[in-house]
């Protein structure tokens, strides 16, 4: 093994221990409603998800080029960082995962990296072009995902007023395949990216690559890894997403992804990196409270809203200490 490669192989491990911990934490939400119908079972769903995360993992570079040159200078940080910035991420989301909650592995990355690039270089490590697209990541999970699914579900309901509910449900259990397939490929032309840009970025600081690039081993890889992490752990997540957050139907759970995996498409083609699991979240809320305001369980929603809340200053905290840590060593 070259020297290089024997040195960036501990970093590169952890970076696709995250991407795996992203597969059965954040992948799940991809096909938590069409659990929750009824209209797949959890085996044929994870199935399904698996596949599509990795089909759309395949898909384009964009969202991965800015976490792996966008959220901290290259040029500053070191491995170290990048292996701190993982520690973090599987840490936090290992805990939430197994309460049964979702956690953003976006905001856990960004919170991370920032983390540990402050530790290395301080605050000019920090790029505000990638910051940017983050906060702008933000804005369309949180707004679009539940506008997204609010105006979809509201539109359905005025056309099928007339409609016999067993013909809708029929319909859209069959449609409702087809949604779920949707989110979950957009969830991997995302999500499964951005582990995609850590490793390559790891690849640069190791000097394995000369300049900052993207492989197709690379993206086979991180793909696969999410793929397998889905298939192994994701029930968990399906459970609270799918089943607790408020009661679904077909046609509801067809408005839920469709407006998700819009807002998520339009976020990877402009290379912004977003919440998949902030965004199907909104959506869902935005679908129940069609119904009425009551049929959102709310304790629920305010315990993953909280996850979310924590995940960026504790996953920035442990890459801070986990890079002091290794700073100090002799």
């Amino acid at each position: 093994m070259p020297d290089g490669l024997l040195l960036v192989s501990p970093v590169l491990l952890l970076v696709l221990a995250a991407e795996f911990v992203n597969g059965w934490t954040d992948a799940p939400n991809a096909i938590a409603t069409v659990v929750s119908t009824r209209v797949l079972s959890p085996y044929q769903a994870l199935i399904m998800a698996t596949v599509l995360n990795v089909a759309g993992t395949m898909s384009g570079t964009a969202v991965a080029a800015t976490i792996g040159k966008g959220i901290v200078k290259p040029e500053v940080i070191n491995l170290t960082t990048v292996g701190a910035a993982m520690v973090g991420i599987i840490v936090w989301s290992t805990l939430a995962w197994y309460y049964g909650l979702p956690t953003s592995e976006t905001h856990a990355l960004v919170a991370g990296l920032t983390g540990a690039g402050l530790a290395t270089a301080g605050p000019s490590a920090l790029l505000w072009e990638g910051w940017s697209k983050v906060l702008i990541g933000l804005v369309f999970s949180t707004f679009l995902g539940f506008f997204g699914g609010l105006f979809i579900m509201g539109t359905l309901y005025r056309l099928l007023a007339d409609s016999r509910p067993g013909a809708v449900r029929r319909s859209f259990g069959r449609l409702q395949i087809l949604s779920a397939a949707f989110m979950a490929f957009s969830h991997g032309s995302n999500d499964g990216q951005k582990f995609i840009g850590a490793f390559s970025l790891a690849l640069l600081l190791g000097g394995i690559l000369p300049e900052f690039q993207i492989p197709l081993w690379v993206i086979l890889l991180c793909a696969l890894t999410m793929g397998v992490g889905t298939a192994v752990g994701g029930w968990r997540i399906v459970r609270t997403m799918g089943l607790r957050l408020t009661k679904l139907e077909p046609v509801q759970g067809f408005a839920a992804e469709t407006g998700a995996a819009l807002t998520i498409e339009l976020a990877s083609r402009l290379g912004i990196p977003l919440s998949t699991t902030h965004t199907i979240s909104t959506a869902i809320v935005g679908v129940g409270t069609t119904q009425r305001f009551s049929a959102v369980r709310w304790g629920v929603t305010i315990e993953i809203v909280t996850a979310w809340i924590l995940t960026f200053p504790v996953c920035g905290l442990i890459a801070w200490l986990v890079t002091k840590a290794f700073a100090a060593l002799p």
